[in-house]
């Protein structure tokens, strides 16, 4: 077994390192994705510098527990997780607040708006075609309104 790690070189590295990011895509995880990168910086060195066995290892262990708080700044970037526009897939939270005309009037709590190419479901207090409605929350595809 000492004799393998003897023969560790630059090209075992990258391999091992190509390896462990072949894994993270059939098991994604994002974890073996870090080890595969610490691997390949490691492969990367070894051509530069010609390392032994013992520092290889050494370099491969701190890299791949340098990489763990690295990942977890990627995966927390408050930047990263704020779309430009807060409201895409939530297109109903968007409309909360804004008024609108009744096409048709609400019946007994229920009724239907149009609002630009889609007629959305309302729940509020009866009202006559013609009157303006304010959206006060939104869940899901019913919207509640209320008189404005």
């Amino acid at each position: 077994m000492a004799g393998m790690f003897v023969t560790l070189g630059g090209w075992n590295w990258l391999i091992f390192g190509l390896l462990l990011m072949g894994l993270e895509l059939l098991a994604p995880g994002v974890f073996m994705f870090w080890l595969g990168l610490a691997a390949l910086l490691v492969g990367l060195l070894s051509f530069a510098i010609a390392p032994s066995w013992q520092l290889q290892l050494l370099m491969f262990a701190v890299f791949a527990a340098a990489a763990v708080p690295l990942w977890r700044r990627v995966a927390r970037n408050p930047t990263a997780a704020s779309p430009s526009n807060p409201f895409l897939n939530k297109r109903s939270d968007a409309l909360v607040g804004r008024v609108f005309t009744l096409e048709k009037p609400i019946v007994d709590g229920l009724g239907t708006v149009r609002i630009d190419d889609t007629v959305w479901r309302i729940a509020g207090p009866d009202a006559p075609a013609g009157s303006r409605v304010r959206i006060v929350h939104a869940d899901g595809a019913s919207l509640t309104v209320a008189a404005a």
